[in-house]
């Protein structure tokens, strides 16, 4: 307010140009201009700053409607969501005007009448296209049936593995969670019996899938390193693994109504059902034959220890530090918290695009910052 008091000031001495004015002030002409204008018109008080509020609001919604609203929320029965509510104001109050659901929705969050949606954090799509099996063991589908409780009141997660081509049930395990010890130790168990297939389908529940790059959690990193490719079908799609879901229908049906008393009897209620589920149920998609006739074990053996993970001469290869990073061209990617202590291959596309694989599993694109000392993440 001093410096344009003593702006006018000068400018009403006569002392100099307007421009040199507003040189000396350090402002623009247009400022200088509109506090002379402020001044000849309002005098000091015209200086002042003004408030941006504007003098009307058109498009605000009137009083009546808004209490329209808050009452149809509060005083039906079943109470509606503004979709409704926009619905009943147009049947009960011709005569009003009424708002978009949006500002339905407003109104009713600003009256505490309503919470904005918690969205849940997504994990990273699988870009990968899913491919049908020709043979066995080409593809196994892996799912947790919906838990239950068993009569002395514990819970059950039972887990299941089907080899895709010959329908034939792999494993139904009852296990006490989802945890990724329990459900590693079973499929060590697959492993060994049945050998290895060359890709396992899933959902992106736990512990298939987490939150970090490319989806992939702890249990699919260890696939990676046996030499199997997790897949992952697209979320809120189950009827992507149809023939799974399927199988869980028959499964609840002849071992959930009624669940057993203890963890040992619903095991060997899930072995009855395995058994005959592959050696005497037929099968509609097989002809009417047994998944038995149709399965193989897999020619590839379960190593005693994951092989050493070999890239492309042309690869560049990083050791992902602790906290989950790499360094190339002086720039700083992170890659995963997961995947700390492995090495990853960079394959360079462009001259700041590099595509990242964790042995033959892309884990996506690193678009390099211009600057050197830059961050970046790796992109599905």
């Amino acid at each position: 307010m001093d410096q344009k008091i003593l702006f006018v000031s000068d400018y009403l001495r006569q002392t100099d140009t307007v421009s040199a004015l507003c040189r000396r002030y350090g402002i623009s002409r247009k400022t200088g201009y509109k506090w002379i204008n402020r001044f000849a018109e309002h005098g000091a008080e015209g200086l002042f700053e003004r408030s941006r509020v504007p003098a009307a609001h058109p498009a605000t919604t009137p009083y009546i409607v808004r209490r329209r609203v808050i009452e149809l929320r509060t005083t039906t029965r079943l109470t509606p969501g503004a979709r409704q509510i926009r619905t009943l104001l147009q049947q009960r109050y011709p005569e009003l005007s009424a708002p978009a659901t949006s500002t339905i929705n407003k109104i009713l969050r600003q009256a505490g009448l309503s919470a904005p949606r918690q969205t849940k954090k997504r994990y990273d799509r699988d870009p990968r296209p899913l491919k049908q099996s020709s043979r066995s063991n080409e593809l196994w589908s892996v799912d947790f049936k919906g838990q239950f409780k068993l009569g002395n009141g514990r819970w059950c997660y039972p887990l299941t593995v089907m080899d895709d081509r010959s329908r034939y049930l792999l494993g139904a395990r009852a296990q006490q969670g989802t945890d990724l010890r329990t459900t590693r130790a079973a499929f060590v168990r697959l492993f060994r019996r049945y050998g290895l297939p060359e890709r396992i389908r899933s959902d992106n529940g736990t512990p298939f899938a987490s939150r970090a790059t490319a989806g992939l959690s702890r249990l699919s990193i260890w696939w990676i390193q046996l030499g199997i490719c997790p897949e992952r079908i697209p979320p809120g799609r189950p009827q992507h693994n149809g023939r799974h879901e399927r199988m869980h229908r028959t499964l609840k049906q002849h071992t959930v109504r009624p669940a057993r008393y203890s963890m040992a009897a619903q095991q060997r209620c899930f072995d009855d059902f395995q058994n005959a589920y592959n050696d005497e149920r037929p099968h509609q998609a097989l002809a009417m034959t047994a998944p038995a006739s149709h399965y193989a074990a897999s020619p590839r053996p379960y190593p005693a220890r994951p092989p050493d993970i070999e890239y492309p001469g042309y690869f560049e290869v990083r050791r992902v530090a602790n906290s989950g990073l790499v360094y190339i061209a002086n720039r700083v990617v992170y890659v995963s918290h997961l995947l700390v202590g492995h090495d990853i291959g960079l394959e360079q596309i462009d001259e700041n695009q590099w595509d990242a694989y964790f042995s033959f599993y892309r884990l996506g694109r690193i678009n390099l910052p211009k600057r050197a000392g830059g961050y970046c993440r790796v992109r599905v």
